[in-house]
């Protein structure tokens, strides 16, 4: 049966096809191939024997209708194709197939359904926000690399520079400032390390006489003074092996002696004429530091301490407060004046309530305490001359159970003892058991300790002025200090 090829100037007529059609479907029938050869001749009803056999599809009554040319899927792109069921020779084709016209809408590219190819890159919202990272990036790295370069232009050395000498100066210093009476007092202030069974400690001391007598805190040596080693470092590095001449544990002082002549001793002051705000300089070896230099203030004056390491026999220091910082190691150092005088032993520190007593190891807190050179000195004398210390004394036992105002004398005996020793300085001025002394030599006694270092910072035979209540009535009597018998 024949059909109908329209020609290449023919426009395609439309036709209805199913919604499951696409280009890429292809229908095999009579109406859209075309014949190989033209109308008027009949292909050959069998093939060549060299040819594999072909088969024909069947005809069948073509629609009254025009269809259109069958259109030709978007990758065949050339406007004149021959169809490839139907070529067996590329010159045979040329010469046989009529030429077919591609619709304008393949042309143009697309689907093949007249729509627009959809594009496979990356979205435009995506590609500006890669293109400002890009360029912030670039920017950064840009304005490091200008810097970078800036910097290294501009800080190139110029090594023939040279730098100005420095001027001339001098080490010397006006007496009466901290650096001038440091100058002249480290030369006779010494370290103390000491050896024995209760183990190693180090503590500081001072040169009082050129033939070898140094000062230091009894607590530094009592671990050595019966057994153990103690050694003098003065402050050229040299070391010295010392012996104590004499202690005392209740005035928290000893003497020691060593084998060398030709000292710079220091010189006391008058611990009497100091006033709270007087600058001080404390100089010692704190934490085994030496030549350690230190300053501040008196910050105030008659502080009752109990200070020592012997719970049995505390030391009672009617102490000069002072907020220079003193740590241990520090313990046996002189307190200085501006004058380079010795007003003062370094002895204790304070803690943090609730941490420790006084004079247990701990660090500076502002709060340290030093005997009074009046005291010390002669404390020092007799132990040099003597071995021992006197203690001056009233004669009482005190009641330390009481909390009122001002102390009272034990109104009964205390352990076999009586509380007024009988012919003693307080029986001699008329003070009875049971009575409450309210001043001492005109200072306000508010404790049992306070009352005691106030008399152990005078000496046996000074004469003193007590105001004492007794029976709601107040009194002065005055009485004269006796040396305690131990």
């Amino acid at each position: 049966m024949s059909q109908d090829v329209p020609g290449a100037g023919d426009a395609p007529q439309p036709r209805d096809q199913p919604d499951w059609w696409s280009p890429s479907d292809h229908v095999s029938d009579d109406s859209e191939a075309p014949s190989e050869q033209p109308s008027s001749e009949q292909p050959s009803s069998e093939p060549p024997s060299s040819e594999p056999p072909s088969f024909e599809q069947p005809s069948f009554e073509q629609p009254s209708f025009e269809q259109p040319p069958f259109e030709q899927s978007p990758f065949e792109q050339s406007q004149q194709l021959p169809w490839p069921h139907d070529v067996t020779d590329a010159t045979d084709a040329t010469e046989t197939t009529e030429p077919l016209t591609v619709p304008q809408s393949w042309r143009a590219g697309g689907d093949g359904l007249g729509r627009p190819r959809r594009s496979r890159g990356l979205p435009a919202g995506l590609v500006v926000a890669i293109t400002v990272v890009v360029a912030l990036v670039a920017g950064l790295l840009g304005g490091a690399a200008g810097a970078w370069w800036v910097q290294r232009a501009g800080s190139s050395p110029n090594r023939s520079v040279s730098l100005p000498a420095p001027t001339s100066g001098s080490t010397a210093r006006s007496s009466t400032t901290v650096a001038g009476v440091a100058q002249k007092v480290l030369p006779s202030v010494v370290s103390i390390e000491v050896r024995g069974a209760d183990g190693a400690g180090t503590g500081s001391g001072f040169v009082v006489r050129p033939d070898g007598y140094i000062v230091t805190n009894n607590h530094v040596v009592a671990g050595a003074a019966d057994g153990g080693t103690i050694t003098v470092v003065f402050a050229d590095g040299s070391h010295e092996s010392a012996k104590v001449v004499g202690r005392d544990a209740s005035y928290d002082l000893a003497a020691l002696k060593v084998s060398r002549t030709g000292l710079s001793p220091l010189s006391f002051g008058d611990s009497d004429s100091v006033v709270v705000g007087d600058e001080v300089i404390a100089i010692g070896a704190p934490l085994g530091l030496q030549g350690t230099v230190t300053t501040g203030i008196v910050s105030a004056l008659n502080r009752p301490v109990s200070a020592g390491e012997d719970e049995n026999d505390p030391a009672f220091i009617n102490a000069i407060q002072t907020d220079a910082a003193i740590n241990p190691g520090n313990s046996g150092g002189p307190l200085v004046n501006l004058k380079g005088e010795v007003i003062a032993v370094n002895s204790a520190i304070a803690r943090v309530p609730g941490t420790g007593d006084l004079g247990a190891q701990s660090g500076n807190i502002g709060l340290g305490f030093a005997i009074p050179s009046q005291q010390a000195r002669r404390t020092v004398q007799e132990l040099i001359q003597t071995g021992k210390a006197r203690h001056p004394v009233i004669g009482v036992i005190l009641d330390r159970s009481y909390t009122g105002e001002g102390v009272r004398v034990a109104p009964s005996a205390q352990d076999g003892q009586a509380p007024v020793t009988p012919g003693g300085p307080a029986d001699q001025a008329g003070i009875k058991p049971g009575d409450v002394i309210t001043e001492f030599n005109g200072r306000p006694m508010s404790d049992s300790d306070a009352l005691v270092v106030a008399i152990r910072a005078q000496a046996p035979g000074d004469t003193v002025k007590l105001t004492v209540r007794s029976g709601g009535r107040e009194r002065t009597v005055t009485m004269t200090l006796q040396a305690s018998s131990d």
